[in-house]
């Protein structure tokens, strides 16, 4: 007995899945709408790195060296650039660019689709909601790309050179690329090396979260004080503001999470966020674990400022061409 009589071909089916009404929900999750500021945010996100990248080269290398001095951010730039070359500063552009848009794209997405689903379409959020939606997008984040990050901290690193006893002479392993160190790092030091620094990033999850809470918080206030829209300017400073306060707050983690994501390990044979942060307060005090914090701020808020500009018109871009093809 023929159970097939022909080749079913997508034309087949295309009336069977237009006969099939999903939830609401689904409807409301892959809306076009999601689609367009995830896509908005990726590109926003890549537009801003691609520009301040050295800014996150000196603080990544401030981070991870404990040798180098912790100067003016110009001078730690200086340094690279005089002992390493003009390339050095944008050492693993490419592989952080890729893995920034999956991440961001990924982020943009989740954020706005929660607020469709559980708010509703065109309706006002409050900061509360704001801030665990955030929340949320950033832990399912974490737990997808975190091995892109992994992998990207070692390229940034490759062909370093380190002032730290133990680093200096350290055979870096050389990887060709995202793919090729996804593989060896699994192989060689096991699938969960892939997710190092796991721990600190879902806590850090709060970063974008508390910074999007802190904007809203003193937009609010400004807006009710001045009982009109607020000027340009004025919503720089405010995402500055916001962007430096969720920073401050989470940095001490962000440099365990650097140092745990390089492959690095404590005298102790330790490699957890504790036991880093622990060995920096010990060898360098308290201070320590803000080593670097102004390349950082330097280059974050700057990143930040530029991302929400280049997302806002794009995404405005995006849906006047919508519109018009509607038409």
């Amino acid at each position: 007995m023929t159970v097939f009589s022909k080749t079913v071909s997508f034309n087949d089916l295309v009336p069977l899945l237009s006969a099939l009404e999903l939830p609401d929900t689904l409807k409301m999750l892959f809306s076009y709408r999601n689609f367009v500021h995830a896509l908005a945010g990726a590109v926003g996100s890549v537009t801003a790195m691609t520009v301040f990248f050295p800014l996150d080269t000196a603080r990544t290398r401030l981070q991870v060296d404990d040798k180098r001095k912790a100067k003016n951010t110009a001078y730690v730039l200086r340094d690279i650039f005089q002992e390493e070359g003009l390339q050095s500063l944008y050492r693993g552009l490419l592989p952080v660019l890729c893995s920034l848009y999956c991440s961001n794209f990924l982020y943009f997405y989740t954020f706005n689709g929660l607020k469709t689903v559980f708010v509703g379409k065109g309706k006002t959020s409050s900061s509360l909601q704001d801030l665990l939606f955030g929340y949320l997008a950033g832990i399912v984040n974490v737990l997808l790309t975190t091995p892109l990050w992994v992998v990207n901290t070692r390229l940034k690193l490759q062909g370093a050179s380190f002032r730290t006893k133990g680093l200096e002479t350290s055979e870096t392993k050389k990887y060709k690329g995202i793919i090729d160190g996804l593989q060896r790092i699994s192989r060689e030091e096991g699938l969960v090396s892939l997710w190092s620094g796991t721990g600190p990033s879902l806590v850090l999850a709060g970063n974008p979260a508390i910074q999007f809470m802190v904007y809203e918080a003193i937009k609010k206030f400004l807006m009710e004080d001045n009982k009109k829209s607020l000027r340009g300017r004025q919503y720089f400073a405010l995402g500055a503001v916001a962007k430096t306060v969720s920073t401050v707050v989470t940095y001490p983690l962000q440099v365990a999470q650097c140092r745990q994501r390089s492959g690095q390990k404590t005298p102790s044979g330790k490699g957890d966020i504790f036991s880093f942060m622990a060995r920096i307060v010990k060898d360098q005090g308290f201070i320590g674990l803000y080593k670097g914090l102004e390349a950082k701020l330097l280059q974050t808020v700057l990143t930040a400022a530029l991302m929400f500009v280049a997302y806002e018109k794009i995404a405005a871009f995006i849906f006047r061409l919508l519109r018009k093809s509607s038409r």
